[in-house]
């Protein structure tokens, strides 16, 4: 009798633990999977994944773990894959509109190492998603630069900046950049014919008889494609105008955090533009509300823009606005 009690308990002590076993299973796969749904929009999604750093930059996504981790999925398709899975979940179809050109690119050794890479091509460029509900939106997603992992021993990272564009912007950033490419790649593959002796000669005669000609003014192009610094000045210019202004401000955050996600680039305003981008920036997240909300820790991520630019900027503005916010 007592045999048979003992045997019942642990039979149902053995089922109990079963069931919980079980039921932790079941906890741990729900935990683990993404819900999709708990994003009002993709620029949500962009701001909670941190798709960016905050200072501006992108983000860093290792392409190539190397022969330790050879087989583990590459991060670089991290943004395109959040992405596309968002839109799939609104029941959209998500499909890329434009190549990139990697103009983002400043170094032409990144430029060419990048572009031989299936792990970056495949997740970069402009993708459009059409929701069922008759909503569209573009997602821009571009390479910066790429370096060695300093966090993986033996992988490499590459830099990748994610943006909403409006369809305009999109075809204007993707079509300007690309016949600024075939332009140049125009003028490298174009043969130069050999020239004699004598033609070479008649050249030289010739210029040097219209050096004192004053120079006729060439004609216009009935489109100028903008250079990345034009575009960076352009958004700056854009935000600080309606910034001060008071109107269109979510428009005018967005278009100062696009200026300050070109980082520093060449030229004689470069540094300009960009740390002005970065204290309009830290503005948007600090004092305008309807762009701040957007984000969950809107102060944070000011400060972090601010304390790049004190660093290694030493901004004087920056300096005082991050005493201010102690």
């Amino acid at each position: 009798m007592i045999e048979n009690v003992c045997v019942n308990f642990k039979t149902i002590v053995l089922m109990s633990s079963l069931g919980m076993l079980l039921h932790g299973c079941a906890t741990v796969g729900k935990l683990g999977s993404e819900s999709w749904g708990s994003y009002d929009s993709a620029q949500e999604l962009i701001d909670k994944k941190n798709l960016n750093e905050a200072n501006g930059r992108g983000k860093d996504y290792v392409y190539a773990w190397g022969r330790k981790q050879g087989n583990a999925e590459p991060q670089s398709l991290y943004p395109r894959k959040y992405l596309s899975n968002y839109c799939s979940d609104q029941k959209g179809n998500f499909s890329l509109l434009f190549k990139s050109n990697f103009s983002l690119v400043k170094d032409a050794r990144d430029r060419s190492t990048l572009a031989s890479k299936a792990n970056v091509k495949q997740g970069i460029g402009a993708y459009q998603c059409v929701q069922k509900d008759g909503k569209r939106w573009i997602v821009s997603i571009e390479p910066v630069s790429e370096s060695a992992s300093a966090q993986y021993a033996g992988a490499r990272e590459v830099t990748l900046k994610t943006d909403l564009m409006g369809a305009e912007e999109a075809r204007k950033f993707y079509r300007n950049n690309s016949n600024t490419a075939a332009n140049n790649s125009s003028k490298k593959s174009a043969p130069v014919p050999a020239k004699s002796a004598a033609s070479a000669k008649a050249a030289v005669k010739e210029v040097e008889e219209k050096k004192e000609a004053p120079a006729a003014e060439p004609a216009r192009a009935a489109t100028v494609s903008l250079t990345p610094q034009q575009q960076q000045m352009k958004f700056y210019v854009d935000a600080r105008r309606d910034i001060n202004s008071g109107r269109n401000l979510n428009n005018a955050c967005n278009n100062a955090q696009r200026a300050y996600n070109y980082g520093k680039l060449q030229g004689t305003e470069g540094t300009r533009v960009y740390t002005e981008s970065g204290m309009l920036v830290a503005r948007c997240l600090t004092s305008i509300s309807t762009y701040s909300t957007r984000f969950p820790n809107a102060k944070g991520q000011a400060q972090r823009v601010l304390q790049n630019l004190s660093k290694n900027y030493n901004h004087a503005g920056a300096k005082r606005m991050l005493s201010q916010m102690k």
